[in-house]
């Protein structure tokens, strides 16, 4: 059974700082970088990763300001996130090695390649945008605009129909029957997952997506010499039609047009087998954050933890809730079903003891023997975490919204009225702010079952 681990890796930078990078890993073969295309993180390569994990180490980062990684400073362009693409191989260990990558990912390690092409063996790509003046133009003015958290949660109903419609038209806001695109749906839980990776990524979108979008074409010259590339693109991928626009290519460079996405990961498996390949190794990770597999009777998963392993304190969040980010005085947990850790397989237990079980396991891992459980609300546990299951039409991050925002004004937060007001500070209500509620409470899926066990105790 192939399993997919989760880390962070620290890059250094010019200044003395950090850039924090998250990735995935499978496999025990050769290593093989996987970056995903915009507004993504390496999560999407998830079923991919489970099939080439025979094969190859997969390591799938999130590119800087999507998923859990940390942004690029300033306005980048598409060299800085070339860059910044090598410093995290660096900073992993990475040797040359061959690398994967699908639209916006592709451009990146073309750049990449470019700018350094001893550090790797060779590229498979999905799709390489070539875009003309007028399409450059319309993006540029429509494709990407701003996004930032409103304070009644209207930004919510612009995202979901954004991530709706853009199976339906490209680009997603031309909406025209010569725009359509075949493989239009409304497939609930793809839609749901996109807004919740650009929910993760909120105004960074712009930055990573904009530079993929204002790149040049940058193959390098017919007369290059560079490892092979390979190049394919299937029926109903926009940019298929881009192969014609290719040009000329250097020597071992080829394009080819598919009919599918398997045939298309086909093609890249086969290609990717042929580089030479680099020796197997353990790539490089954080000390203080990280995902640790624990496995109990009715849990077996990563929990994700961050902090002081070394300080002797675990804390436990609120239900509904999730790890309390930069704390240097304890080691802090995201719960089953909640924040960035695996849930429960099946029905979350609403027993203690199941739950005190996969803690006592992560103070074991860590040798903690201060847990510190959280104070938490009283009230009905239907009301306190209704259903927010995704459904076709996004009432359910509305929803969320409105509880996390009246959380702030009355306790319990369904139970409006002067008996049930409490003092509220304005600088937590402000988008930004709730913001951050509202993703963890998106999260949690098994806040209800949490909250009934801890009061069970």
């Amino acid at each position: 059974m192939i399993r997919i681990t989760r880390h962070y890796v620290d890059v250094p930078q010019g200044d003395g700082s950090r850039r924090r990078v998250h990735y995935r890993q499978a496999g025990s073969g050769p290593p093989l970088l996987m970056i995903h295309q915009s507004p993504r993180n390496g999560g999407e390569y998830a079923p991919l990763i489970e099939r080439w994990a025979e094969h190859f180490t997969c390591i799938a980062p999130d590119t800087p300001g999507f998923g859990q990684s940390d942004p690029l400073p300033g306005a980048p362009e598409i060299d800085d996130f070339a860059d910044a693409l090598v410093a995290t191989m660096d900073a992993l260990g990475l040797p040359p090695c061959p690398a994967y990558g699908f639209h916006s990912g592709g451009i990146i390690l073309v750049t990449a390649l470019k700018r350094h092409p001893a550090r790797f063996t060779g590229l498979a790509i999905g799709g390489y945008a070539i875009w003309t003046r007028q399409e450059m133009a319309l993006f540029g003015e429509r494709y990407l605009p701003p996004f930032e958290p409103s304070s009644y949660g209207e930004h919510l109903v612009w995202l979901w129909n954004r991530m709706l419609e853009q199976s339906w038209f490209f680009p997603w806001f031309d909406v025209r029957d010569a725009a359509r695109l075949p493989g239009a749906h409304a497939d609930v839980a793809r839609i749901d997952m996109a807004v919740r990776e650009m929910l993760d990524s909120g105004a960074a979108y712009r930055a990573g997506y904009g530079a993929v979008l204002r790149a040049p074409r940058d193959i390098p010259p017919a007369d290059a010499v560079t490892p092979p590339v390979l190049i394919s693109a299937y029926d109903g991928d926009p940019l298929q039609a881009h192969i014609d626009r290719l040009g000329a290519m250097p020597q071992g460079w080829r394009a080819e047009k598919c009919a599918t996405p398997a045939d298309h990961q086909a093609l890249s498996l086969a290609f990717l087998k042929d580089l030479p390949q680099a020796h197997t190794l353990v790539p490089d990770q954080s000390h203080d954050a990280g995902f640790v597999r624990i496995e109990t009777p009715e849990f077996s998963g990563l929990i994700h933890w961050q902090g002081d392993p070394g300080a002797g304190v675990l804390i436990v969040h609120a239900p509904g809730g999730e790890l309390e980010r930069g704390r240097a005085d304890a080691l802090a947990i995201d719960l089953p079903g909640h924040g960035l850790s695996d849930g429960w397989p099946g029905e979350a237990p609403t027993d203690w003891p199941a739950w005190q079980r996969v803690i006592d396991a992560v103070a074991a891992q860590f040798g903690l023997t201060d847990i510190r459980l959280p104070d938490v609300p009283q009230g009905d546990a239907e009301l306190l975490f209704p259903d927010l299951s995704p459904d076709r039409y996004g009432t359910h991050l509305i929803r969320a919204w409105q509880i996390v925002r009246a959380r702030h004004f009355f306790s319990p937060q369904y139970a409006v009225g002067a008996a049930n007001a409490i003092a509220f500070d304005p600088g937590a209500i402000r988008p930004e702010c709730l913001a951050g509620e509202h993703r963890a409470l998106l999260r949690a899926r098994a806040a209800r079952a949490y909250y009934q066990a801890i009061n069970n105790r």
